[in-house]
């Protein structure tokens, strides 16, 4: 592979070394083979402030969006290694997801962050919010939560319902929320995080990053390479939440978790996950990350990249074969080119992610409560 680089062309090689990619708004550098082998006893190695909220959250978080009742040892497990943010919502296994997270934080709820969303509409009245709320305490076995997001935002008016903002000064008055933020994953990502920033009333965002969403990655890592992230605009959205003060948590940052496909190409430590997860955590305006925990073995390898700040060279070959295995069968979160494309108004976007769910997270449940008409509701 060739990549132009000034004036000369160079291999992949040399241009790794020559360390092309270091200020491209991931904060590429090369770090010490050394890092990437296997701890013999993986535990969070940093914690970061969220923003303005004065949390501590720990760098790789834990993903309730699969967790039910009967996995509580996995959420123990997480705790006993150092995790302390918990990212669940009200429709993650319709409800079930919290009710887990409740019974096993049960008595330790003074020592973990618990985060939790919900599908505020444009016509969703501050009633039916507090209900919703009311709900997930319930579920969660908690008085307040943390951070209490606006789930799944695609459309401006999503964020100019009043009722939303007069929802949340009453919670926070209550004791039943401390923060709010903004989550976000399809076509209108960079508007709604424009918007959410810019009034002020968001402490926390929560939005799709990866590696395959930085159109330099492909640009200058993977030149010739026929597919282009989309969303150009995030990086500089992301540097201006954390100007701002406002937290910034990423998802999605496996892109598609095809894990399975990369495990003969892997040696030692160096995993796709944690070359994945160093790949984020290397920009610093990413305060943490969130990935749905399902087993203690991925636990475990997750959390030997916490502490990093910087891409090893043992990574760059494995993010790189993944993109060229993935990317052009990756239905890129926040692309959106084909809003509008099917005569019949099929929306082909949510086809599509339910489709990762579905067939490369393997989880048929997920893709069917993700594709209900209330989760699509527009």
């Amino acid at each position: 592979m060739k990549s132009s680089y000034g004036s000369r062309s160079i291999g992949r090689r040399e241009f790794i070394k020559s360390g092309a990619l270091a200020g491209i708004g991931v904060g590429l550098a090369l770090a010490d083979a050394a890092s990437a082998s296997i701890s013999q006893a993986p535990r969070v190695e940093r914690y970061a402030s969220l923003g303005r909220t004065g949390m501590r959250i720990s760098d790789i978080s834990f993903g309730a969006d699969r967790l039910s009742p009967g996995d509580e040892n996995l959420v123990r497990h997480a705790v006993d290694l150092g995790i302390n943010y918990f990212d669940t919502a009200e429709t993650y296994r319709s409800g079930e997801s919290e009710t887990a997270l409740g019974n096993a934080l049960r008595g330790n709820r003074k020592n973990v962050f618990l985060v939790s969303k919900t599908l505020a509409w444009p016509d969703t009245n501050r009633r039916a919010i507090m209900q919703a709320l009311e709900g997930s305490l319930r579920r969660l076995q908690t008085d307040h939560v943390d951070v209490y997001f606006n789930h799944a935002v695609n459309d401006l008016a999503r964020l100019k319902n009043p009722e939303w903002y007069e929802f949340a000064e009453a919670a926070k008055k209550q004791g039943k929320l401390l923060f709010t933020g903004m989550s976000g994953h399809a076509g209108h990502l960079t508007e709604c995080l424009d918007y959410a920033i810019d009034s002020g009333s968001f402490d926390v965002i929560l939005c799709a990053f990866n590696f395959g969403q930085d159109p330099r990655f492909y640009q200058r890592f993977l030149r010739g390479f026929d597919m282009i992230a989309r969303q150009p605009d995030l990086p500089r959205v992301i540097d201006k939440a954390r100007q701002r003060g406002v937290g910034v948590v990423v998802m999605k940052t496996l892109m598609g978790a095809r894990l399975n496909d990369m495990r003969p190409y892997e040696r030692g430590g160096a995993t796709f996950a944690r070359a994945a997860f160093r790949w984020v955590l290397s920009n610093h305006n990413v305060d943490g990350l969130i990935v749905s925990m399902t087993s203690r073995e991925a636990i475990d390898e997750y959390l030997g990249a916490s502490g990093s700040r910087a891409v090893s060279e043992e990574d760059l070959p494995l993010l790189w074969r993944y993109a060229q295995m993935q990317g052009a069968s990756y239905c890129k979160h926040a692309c959106n080119a084909c809003e509008g494309a099917c005569p019949v108004d099929v929306a082909i976007p949510d086809v599509m992610r339910t489709r990762m769910y579905a067939l490369d997270y393997g989880d048929l449940r997920m893709a069917r409560d993700e594709y209900s008409p209330t989760q699509r509701r527009v």
